[in-house]
């Protein structure tokens, strides 16, 4: 592998200690995947803020006494606590302050303190085309898919390398020849109707992660109308299933005009007619819970967007949940709340914001069993195994439902 003489120049320690210890990780990485070189980056966005273990903090910690500055913009994705309202978190307090130091680690590092997991609604969007260092799942496949900038899926600790020194291996998703789709998948079977509700891309995605695995799909026949959220809905529990990092919509996203583009002018190596079965199958598959009774709902697995809160506080229409429902957000979106006047109405209705994190990463529910009911294919995914409550799924309609109720309701109509 080559280095260039300014990429050298950081190696020989021109930049720092810690910029030093950086560039020996990227190139070293770089060698053991085959890269022939280093590319420049243009952003970061930051998993290895949330804490996991003292390792983590020491890591970080070492970094910023070696005057460790992140060499590309670069943003944060959620920590352990919530930072605007600590009372909510309950880890123990040596975890909490660990967690504290973990976080002002990387922002005396020159990150941006973000904490969300959804970067590209925080005013973070690299452009088309654009090489970027991404970690964090949901982040990576919307930055390579919605976006069609250049990210690999970049793991704690690789992440702040790479900010640190401005390089990334060139390999995998940064080579334009890996990006074409492998997989074709026709929608046709499935009616315009049920293409028009968000319910359908998170058990889309948690279908795509499945049988796709790592390999990269184009879905033909999706609505050209499709928004960024449901994108983001798919993208995230398609990572979470499986090790989605791209997938094409032919028509809407930057990489697919058509399915010959996004297949560079080859026959597919698999073409999958997707049925309302295996999409019925896979809805009930997200599900892990039968008829016990309902404890809590959360959402925003991905960070809740605005356009989100507006439908929510629609679907409540006034009324009051009598479950906890628990909305996980961004900062960035709380001051749009607070701006629209919106968070009395959500108070009153009893729904709880959650900022800086979310439930499946951090102590917040008191109980470590139960059952959780969401809309969010990554809760989904995750919720038995890091919260140990068993999963409901649904649309944000049946949430709503079932938290005013203190029951679950569902609506399957829509999947008729």
């Amino acid at each position: 592998m080559r280095l260039t003489t300014e990429e050298r120049a950081i190696l020989d320690g021109v930049s720092g200690d810690a910029a030093a210890m950086a560039m020996r990780i990227v190139s070293e990485m770089a060698r053991i995947q085959g890269a022939e070189r280093l590319v420049p980056i243009r952003s970061a966005h930051i998993d290895g803020c949330l804490y996991h273990g003292k390792s983590g903090v020491d890591f970080a910690e070492r970094l910023a006494a070696g005057q460790a500055r992140v060499a590309v913009p670069s943003s944060l994705n959620v920590g352990a606590l919530d930072l605007q309202h600590p009372e909510k978190i309950l880890l123990p307090q040596r975890e909490r302050d660990l967690a504290r130091r973990l976080m002002n680690a990387y922002v005396a590092m020159g990150c941006i303190p973000t904490w969300t997991c959804a970067p590209y609604q925080a005013g973070c969007r690299p452009k088309a085309g654009e090489d970027v260092a991404w970690a964090e799942s949901n982040a990576i496949v919307f930055a390579n898919s919605v976006l069609g900038a250049r990210t690999n899926r970049y793991g704690d600790f690789m992440d702040i390398c790479c900010a640190l020194t401005g390089r990334a291996p060139y390999v995998g998703l940064h080579r334009p020849e890996n990006r074409f789709a492998k997989i074709l998948i026709d929608t046709g079977r499935i009616s315009s109707v049920l293409k028009q509700q968000d319910v359908l891309y998170p058990v889309l995605g948690s279908w795509l992660g499945r049988i796709a695995g790592d390999e990269i799909a184009v879905f033909d026949g999706l609505s050209d109308t499709v928004s960024e959220d449901q994108l983001k809905a798919l993208g995230a529990s398609a990572a979470s299933s499986g090790g989605v990092a791209l997938f094409h919509v032919a028509g809407v996203t930057p990489e697919a005009s058509t399915v010959e583009t996004a297949l560079n002018g080859q026959p597919p190596r698999r073409r999958i007619e997707l049925t309302p079965e295996s999409l019925i199958a896979e809805r009930d598959r997200m599900s892990t819970a039968g008829k016990e009774p309902l404890d809590v709902v959360a959402v925003g697995s991905p960070h809740f967007s605005v356009n989100e809160f507006a439908e929510l506080l629609r679907l409540l229409n006034g009324r009051r949940c009598a479950l906890p429902l628990i909305a996980c957000t961004g900062r960035h979106v709380t001051r749009q709340l607070a701006a629209l006047g919106w968070e009395p109405l959500l108070a009153a209705a009893g729904v709880e914001l959650l900022v800086d994190t979310c439930v499946v990463v951090t102590t917040v529910l008191e109980r470590s069993n139960g059952v959780l009911m969401t809309n969010s294919g990554k809760f989904a995914h995750y919720s038995p195994s890091l919260t140990g409550h068993e999963v409901v799924f649904g649309s944000l309609s049946d949430c709503v439902e079932s938290a005013v109720a203190g029951a679950v309701v569902r609506d399957q109509a829509e999947w008729a």
